[in-house]
């Protein structure tokens, strides 16, 4: 029997400047005629058009339906006759194009008509990914989900120095993925040298599984980390310290002034800079202090001769509210004096509670504590970027056990510390050169703390990544948002993402969401989402040589994030189990 010609098995009907229509007329035969094929034929395979100049250009199946047509055909007795058979139409989208070995994005170098179609080569395919980038641009931690034998690279530089993003479903795979990108990260060396590479990576773990993956990172969570309450701006400090509900003029009025003088009361800097300090200035200030002026000026008296707010001090003297008299307020517990009451006497009860609740509240330490008074800057930074304790690549902020009402602020806190570290070296550098010590800043289940809705819980978190999403790249601060809920995502910060690893995703609006995100071109390739399997994604963005299906590597078995789900059937067939309730009270305690 004479070798089928797979140009008479397949040929291109239409084509668009994003959609290829091509007709096969023996599935079997055009899937089977070519030795070197990628793999079996399916939605996401890959197909060579080629034309008479040698130009091929690769699409992906995105979509095929069977149609019934007939043909004339010759039969044994030499005559003619119609023959009904089943016509297969695929759509592909046009990727690029290979020409001389090298692969370019678009189509627009196939010459019309193209002259034969055919089941994209194993060979073909490798040359994409193997000429693509320079050795030494390449970054690896994916294989193509078709053949595990071809590496699906990234260039190194443009997958990190933009801000990324990795979505799907509880149980896509994320965790290892982000996982083993990282890992691989700090294990990358231009030369055999000793000991860390220059990597600083911060990962933002809400749900504490991070610290199997990297045994030796920086843990930081609320009994070691120290965070300067005092580079809090105003809406946080209020957010934190306000019934922002209630909108009393009086709370907010005494917190700013107390604040704002308890700051130059404490600075024992330049005097020319001490006048220009406001509510916003982040230098340090004391909490007691700011706490003891509200008690005193909710006592406060008049004398009803003068109009003067009067206190009687320990020894006797009266004093009035004047400037000259604030380090008192902070530092003394006065009396009012006078013969009729101030206008706040009486009416700060509910914020003093408030204050005095958060101040003494233990959960807190890490935020409100002696020690987030003194921190410095510097110190503040080093336990972020591994300098502090040990030198470590990689910083695991454990936020499993920061209260809720305190998250958001937390992390918006630790985001734009890290981002003034960027930008004042920066501005340090002053000549151009890039940053010494670019970061990271992972964000794991980032719908917790940077939604789209504008409720007044998420808005400093929100504000300080959108930040970052907008300006970081400039200053080298870049982001990875982590996240099974892209739909609930601030638009902002997805908007400014430049490469995605979509996983498995079966909720409509994330794939909707994630769908209007992503180029057209990719048309149908995108519904996929639901049917990935675990550890299969979809790879793209300014980094790839063009959208993959693949599949991520594996950590190894020892390095692995702690994020199995719990077997319950398995847990429930063994006996009852004895719980000691008194150590997880003494743990919740703590």
């Amino acid at each position: 029997m004479d070798t089928i010609n797979p140009k008479k098995l397949a040929h291109v009907t239409s084509v668009f400047p994003n959609k290829v229509k091509i007709e096969v007329a023996d599935l079997t035969a055009f899937k089977e005629n070519i030795d070197d094929a990628l793999g079996d034929l399916k939605i996401g395979s890959y197909l060579e058009i080629s034309d008479d100049e040698g130009c091929k250009l690769i699409a992906i199946i995105e979509s095929y339906q069977i149609e019934l047509k007939e043909r004339i055909i010759t039969n044994e007795d030499g005559n003619k006759e119609k023959e009904i058979y089943n016509a297969y139409i695929l759509e592909a989208s046009p990727l690029g194009t290979i020409l001389n070995n090298e692969f370019t994005r678009g189509g627009d170098a196939l010459t019309i008509p193209p002259t034969e179609v055919k089941p994209a080569s194993h060979s073909d395919i490798k040359i994409i990914y193997e000429n693509g980038f320079k050795p030494d641009e390449k970054f690896l931690f994916s294989t193509l989900s078709q053949d595990e034998n071809i590496e699906v690279p990234v260039n190194g530089n443009k997958f990190f120095n933009k801000h990324f993003a990795i979505v799907g479903s509880s149980g896509s795979g994320k965790s290892h993925a982000i996982a083993k990108i990282l890992q691989n990260a700090v294990n990358e060396k231009k030369h055999n040298y000793e000991g860390l590479n220059n990597s600083h990576i911060i990962i933002f773990d809400i749900h504490n599984e991070y610290q199997t993956a990297f045994q030796n990172a920086n843990i930081l969570n609320i009994k070691n980390i120290i965070l300067p309450y005092w580079m809090l701006n105003s809406e946080e400090l209020e957010e934190l310290f306000l019934d922002t509900e209630a909108n009393d003029h009086n709370q907010r009025n005494v917190f700013k002034e107390a604040i704002t003088n308890n700051k130059k009361y404490c600075f024992k800097g330049d005097l020319s800079f001490k006048e220009k300090i406001n509510y916003d200035t982040p230098t340090q200030f004391n909490f007691h202090e700011v706490l003891n002026y509200a008690k005193n000026r909710n006592n406060e008296k008049k004398d009803s001769k003068t109009n003067t707010i009067q206190w009687k001090k320990h020894d006797g003297n009266i004093i009035s509210f004047e400037e000259q008299n604030y380090p008192v307020l902070f530092s003394e517990t006065l009396e009012g004096q006078g013969t009729a009451t101030g206008t706040l006497n009486g009416k700060l009860i509910n914020f003093i509670n408030r204050l005095e609740s958060k101040i003494n509240d233990k959960r807190l330490d890490f935020l409100l504590g002696e020690k987030s008074q003194n921190i410095s800057f510097e110190d503040a930074i080093k336990q972020f970027i591994g300098y502090k304790t040990r030198l470590s690549n990689v910083t695991i902020i454990d936020l499993s056990g920061v209260p809720f009402e305190v998250l958001s602020i937390t992390v918006s806190l630790i985001s734009k510390l890290l981002f003034d570290y960027g930008y004042f070296y920066k501005k340090y550098l002053d000549d151009g050169a890039d940053l010494e010590t670019p970061l990271l800043l992972v964000y794991e289940e980032a719908h917790k703390y940077v939604p789209k809705d504008n409720s007044a819980k998420f808005r400093s978190s929100r504000k300080a990544i959108e930040r970052i999403a907008k300006e970081g790249r400039k200053y080298g601060v870049t982001l990875g948002i982590v996240s099974q809920r892209p739909s609930e995502i601030s638009e902002t910060i997805f908007s400014q993402c430049n490469n995605f690893i979509a996983m498995r995703l079966t909720n409509p609006n994330d794939q909707n969401y994630v769908k209007k995100l992503l180029p057209d071109t990719l048309g149908n390739l995108i519904e996929n989402l639901p049917s990935l399997q675990s550890g299969e994604a979809l790879l793209l963005g300014e980094s790839i040589i063009m959208p993959s299906l693949v599949k991520i590597d594996k950590c190894d078995p020892d390095k692995q994030p702690s994020s199995n789900d719990v077997n319950y059937l398995e847990i429930w067939k063994d006996e009852w189990k004895n719980v000691e309730f008194d150590k997880i009270i003494q743990e919740w305690e703590k």
